[in-house]
């Protein structure tokens, strides 16, 4: 299962996540009871039980935080240190110590077109401790992934994701994670950088690397998996977990995909199902 038995942030958590160069994620949960991962860098550890992240643009991910409380996370550095845990949304503010730490960081403090408007906090309920991403791992199970992709059964009889989201999920140096509902009810993020499409509707990916907290996950539970690239091209899909089970001699997790989303600003949005056109009637 997944361990989080860190209750606080050490002073050392909490200067580790400040630098504004980092991966930040944040799950939510919809009233649908689905889960939800927005990237956001602002994401940092600002006192041993509290979490704060800044908001400059708009999202999905700020309206089902005031309707669900319950969040995951998971914070990355560059030299590949990681925190995953959970926390609760308490409140926002427009001012403050962390609002101008915000905006004082040299992507808001230049930034003509805008800034972080309003700054979220959330009170810790624990979290993994600092843990390093195991790169041995990773790229073995991303090596099994590629076997399991290209010794599997392909089965195209629907095209959910469309080309470049096949080929950003599918290219190794990006980064991908997922996320699904715990039974407490709160979120839970894991890195699954291994993972690639097996075809225009199905994920697939080795337990390789986190095998103990993949092998947790129920079967036939709902699960999102978010990719993005380090020139911040990012995409959001969502569907039902299949569970585990061996393709191509390899044990794998395999995800179908029923729901697609880009994330990216200036206009996030739905892409599968496609939404139909609607007249324009106000300017």
């Amino acid at each position: 299962m997944v361990k989080m038995t860190y209750t606080a942030f050490s002073d050392e958590d909490i200067i580790a996540m400040q630098p504004a160069m980092k991966i930040g994620l944040l799950a939510t949960v919809n009233p649908q009871v689905l889960p939800h991962l927005t990237l956001i860098t602002t994401l940092m550890a600002c006192a041993p039980n509290q979490l704060s992240w800044g908001q400059f643009t708009e999202g999905l991910s700020k309206q089902f935080i005031l309707q669900n409380p319950r969040t995951g996370f998971l914070v990355m550095s560059l030299d590949k240190q990681l925190w995953y845990g959970k926390a609760n949304f308490t409140h926002t503010a427009r001012q403050g110590k962390e609002y101008d730490f915000y905006n004082n960081t040299p992507m808001f403090r230049y930034n003509a077109y805008f800034g972080v408007h309003t700054v979220y906090y959330m009170d810790l309920v624990a979290h993994s401790g600092r843990q390093a991403l195991p790169m041995g791992k990773v790229i073995w199970a991303a090596m099994l992934t590629m076997l399991a992709r290209a010794l599997g059964k392909k089965d195209d009889r629907e095209q959910v994701m469309n080309g470049w989201t096949q080929r950003l999920l599918n290219k190794m140096d990006n980064l991908k994670f997922l996320a699904y509902v715990d039974k407490d009810g709160y979120p839970v993020i894991l890195p699954v950088i291994q993972a690639q499409c097996l075809n225009a509707h199905q994920m697939i990916f080795s337990t390789a690397a986190y095998r103990e907290e993949l092998e947790s996950i129920p079967s036939g539970c709902s699960m999102a998996l978010f990719g993005m690239s380090l020139t911040m091209e990012d995409v959001l899909v969502r569907g039902t977990y299949l569970g585990l089970r061996r393709r191509a001699g390899v044990q794998i997790g395999s995800l179908a995909v029923d729901w697609v989303y880009n994330a990216m600003p200036p206009v996030p949005g739905q892409v599968y199902p496609p939404l139909p056109l609607e007249a324009v009637r106000q300017f």
